[in-house]
């Protein structure tokens, strides 16, 4: 498996480097969410695996298949998930499935 690092986008990689202060209290308040969360890590991840679908986040992808797959989500689930909003988003859902399975399938 990749370590976490790598799997993070350019993007994101920016963001903490030039603003750390911002990154700093982004990743406070993601934590409090998910403490405040009353799912278990395992559906919380396939959950946000299909907000990152259906907004067409592809560069979330990696690093969130893997926290999935971390929490015990079968290669079936990550994709599932990722396909559960079919119906009220459209097929745009399936332009993250290459870069699911290909994080899944990574060692």
């Amino acid at each position: 498996m990749a370590d976490s690092a790598s799997l993070v986008s350019d993007a994101y990689q920016a963001f903490m480097r030039e603003a750390p202060g911002h990154a700093q209290a982004w990743g406070a308040m993601v934590g409090g969410l998910a403490a405040a969360s009353a799912l278990d890590k395992k559906t919380s991840a396939l959950a946000y695996l299909a907000v990152l679908a259906v907004q067409g986040l592809e560069s979330g992808i990696p690093f969130h298949v893997q926290m999935a797959k971390q929490a015990g989500a079968s290669r079936e689930e990550v994709i599932s998930a990722i396909l559960v909003g079919l119906p009220a988003a459209g097929l745009g859902v399936t332009r993250v499935l290459p870069a699911a399975i290909a994080a899944y399938d990574a060692e």
